[in-house]
């Protein structure tokens, strides 16, 4: 029995680990900036999903995400940040990404997001472009 509640415990515990993300909006003037803690893969990404979008069709078109604190993103992470990237181009706004961690940074350049969106390395850089 002792073994089958550690077992039970040892998986909610790694199961919290590999599937922790947290998501922070916060307002700055006339954009949005969204922070993402955690990892961001096939277990967290809806909930990414679901909030960029409430963003986006609650009429807010100028978005910054902000990734200094995440861990890990996988091929559904990238994929919400290209179906959040065609739903607000409907309505003529842009999305900015800054502060990326080494490996985070690959991953975009790797996967040619790096060509698709206009990153910055802080947050005050990307809130001063759209300014521009």
């Amino acid at each position: 029995m002792w073994r089958e509640i550690l077992c039970t415990l040892n998986f909610l515990f790694f199961d919290f680990i590999l599937n922790h993300m947290e998501i922070e909006i916060r307002n700055l003037e006339r954009l949005k900036v969204v922070s993402i803690s955690g990892d961001l893969n096939a277990a967290t990404s809806p909930e990414a999903e679901s909030k960029i979008q409430q963003l986006i069709m609650g009429g807010n078109h100028s978005i910054v995400i902000d990734l200094k604190d995440l861990n890990y993103i996988s091929s559904a992470g990238l994929r919400i940040f290209l179906a959040a990237n065609k739903l607000v181009r409907k309505s003529d706004g842009e999305i900015r990404f800054c502060c990326f961690n080494k490996t985070v940074n690959e991953v975009f350049e790797i996967s040619g997001f790096f060509m698709i969106f206009k990153h910055f390395p802080d947050l005050e850089s990307a809130i001063k472009d759209f300014h521009v």
